[in-house]
């Protein structure tokens, strides 16, 4: 049975949501959770062009450098189509939900290949429980090993994997997309889903006309290479993004979890911003921005940090930001961490 609640501990909660809601509305009254549609028009109709041209260079010029080049063009475009579908997932783009979801359905299923029922259940999951050990889907067992007792856990060649996935970690980065393709598939297949009979044709489509279109224009040995490479580097460019949000950063499970802004706060690591970075992280290098106001549109999230920086500040709570290498930095010395006692043991033996 559990203890009954203290009543120092539930004044402390009742604390805690008032803190948060006179920081919401800070952030309202500046203006910063208003929908910004007009943005979202031109940054999809920017992402479409851009697509479309790396399409156009990829099908009409008929040199294996500048179709290798055109494949990544085509993978950082997929990158910031990624965004795109956070976004919409997130409903930062439109007061409908309709809307939203149609943005979501056709980019995440028609364009990239994955689900987007899949997606937004997951992340909607990390971003209640970021780096919960129990409860965030992110850090579960996968290729790469997150805490002591995954680690450990491993046997034969994932136990070798676990000792130097620092090494590994952006090689098998290039698998993301494939995995995210066979995960979103898996789970329309076994799970039910609002759009499921509409993700599995927008799927088909997909794979017929990105398969087809490939193989006639390019031959089977060049569609082969163009693949890999807008694959492998679409997946590697996405978890550059993502990885550095939170792993390496405080974990918590079921002894250890807090309120809602320390959870969110503390878990999560910021990179320095500057337009550029902006830019390449789709506004997710304002971390700790977007998990505290998750429907805030990206445009937003800068004008809103000093505002959670300073509220960070006076109650107290540590706001961690640091510069975009040594967010890699810490990533791959957290990964080494990790994998230090497995090569410590093999060593013994």
């Amino acid at each position: 049975m559990l203890a009954p609640e203290s009543d120092s501990g539930s004044q402390a909660d009742q604390n805690h949501q008032r803190d948060y809601a006179a920081l919401k509305r800070l952030i309202q009254e500046a203006g910063l959770l208003e929908k910004r549609p007009a943005y979202y028009v031109l940054s999809i109709t920017t992402n479409t062009v851009l697509m479309i041209f790396c399409l156009v260079v990829l099908f009409t010029v008929g040199v294996v450098w500048a179709q290798a080049l055109a494949a990544v063009g085509l993978a950082i475009v997929s990158g910031q189509l990624g965004f795109q579908l956070h976004d919409s997932g997130h409903r930062q783009m439109f007061v409908s939900g309709r809307k939203n979801a149609i943005v979501g359905l056709v980019t995440a299923d028609l364009l990239l290949g994955m689900s987007y029922g899949w997606w937004v259940q997951k992340h909607n999951r990390h971003h209640g429980n970021p780096n919960d050990v129990d409860l965030d889907p992110d850090i579960k067992v996968g290729a790469i090993a997150y805490t002591d007792e995954q680690a450990r856990a491993r046997r034969g060649a994932g136990r070798l994997a676990a000792m130097y996935q620092a090494y590994l970690f952006f090689p098998l980065t290039t698998f993301l997309a494939w995995s995210m393709h066979v995960t979103g598939l898996s789970y329309l297949i076994k799970e039910s889903s609002r759009y499921r009979r509409l993700e599995f044709g927008l799927l088909a489509v997909h794979a017929v006309v990105y398969l087809t279109a490939m193989v006639y224009f390019l031959g089977p040995w060049s569609a082969l290479m163009v693949v890999l490479i807008h694959k492998g580097i679409g997946g590697a460019y996405m978890a550059s993004v993502f990885a550095p949000n939170h792993k390496g950063m405080p974990q918590t499970d079921s002894a250890t979890r807090m309120d809602f802004v320390r959870t969110q706060v503390l878990t999560a690591r910021n990179v320095r911003g500057h337009p550029l970075t902006d830019l390449w992280y789709g506004s997710l290098n304002y971390q700790i921005e977007h998990h505290l106001f998750p429907g805030m549109p990206r445009l937003n999230m800068r004008r809103a940090q000093p505002i959670i920086r300073q509220f960070c500040l006076e109650q107290g709570i540590e706001y961690y930001e640091t510069s975009f290498l040594d967010s890699y930095r810490e990533l791959l010395g957290f990964l080494n961490e990790i994998g230090a006692p497995l090569r410590a043991e093999r060593i013994r033996v």
